[in-house]
């Protein structure tokens, strides 16, 4: 993990996540830390993406970047990925999970106003990541432990492409998985789920989602006026890839 030697503009106070917060972990499978990045490291970051959405966005590959990552040159750029390692975000994933593996990579993902592209950005219905994703075979699985999502831009509508998730969900998606599911189904999640509105992720740039892998999720359209940008970073335990049909089962 990595602890700058000094205090700085950059630096966060170095505080795992309390009781409370683990409390409501195990029972939401999310949760949410305000402020939990520097303002500094926030503006690095979203002046990147800015810098690329105004400059080098390829509005015919607006499914692409939606599927897999917006700026892909970005994707291991130092100033993206200090959000997780330089900012106490690691610290925080630690004091929850424990031994990680090595993160290396962040996705960026923009959900783009309607009336700032002709071609509709596709909506994501209710998944859980890696597990029959549109663009994989349907019986590859590009599973992991934790989902940490960066708020770089001010989501105070949920009508402007706000990430939607489900509270609990990840024990109902553990039972599915556990009772109806089997590798090769190309069913992202059971119908009860995939009928949820989701609680909209609202907040303000430095907020941090701290979300278990199993918790499904979706994101709309975006009928405001300005982008809805995330940086995610797909956190796997040290030991996630020798239980990874164990983890879908029992969160």
């Amino acid at each position: 993990m990595t602890h700058p030697s000094t205090p700085s503009e950059d630096s966060v106070p170095d505080i795992g996540l309390t009781a409370g917060e683990k409390e409501t972990f195990i029972r939401d499978g999310a949760i949410v830390r305000r402020g939990a990045v520097a303002p500094a490291l926030v503006d690095r970051a979203r002046s990147l993406i800015e810098d690329w959405y105004r400059a080098e966005l390829d509005a015919s590959l607006i499914d692409t970047y939606t599927q897999r990552t917006f700026a892909p040159h970005l994707g291991s750029h130092p100033d993206l990925l200090a959000l997780f390692h330089h900012s106490g975000v690691e610290e925080l994933v630690g004091s929850l999970l424990g031994d990680i593996r090595p993160v290396s990579t962040v996705q960026i993902q923009i959900r783009i106003p309607d009336d700032q592209i002709a071609q509709a950005q596709p909506e994501k219905a209710m998944h859980v990541d890696g597990v029959a994703c549109p663009h994989l075979d349907p019986e590859e699985l590009r599973t992991f432990t934790l989902l940490v999502g960066v708020v770089l831009s001010d989501i105070s509508d949920p009508r402007g492409g706000a990430l939607r998730y489900v509270p609990g969900g990840h024990l109902q998606m553990a039972e599915w998985f556990r009772t109806e599911w089997s590798i090769g189904m190309t069913d992202q999640v059971p119908p009860n789920i995939d009928a949820e509105q989701g609680t909209a992720l609202l907040g303000s740039p430095g907020d941090v989602l701290l979300m278990h892998h199993l918790v499904p999720h979706a994101a709309g359209r975006n009928t405001s006026t300005a982008p809805r940008v995330m940086a995610y970073f797909r956190v796997s335990h040290a030991r996630h890839d020798r239980q990874r049909l164990e983890a879908l089962r029992d969160p």
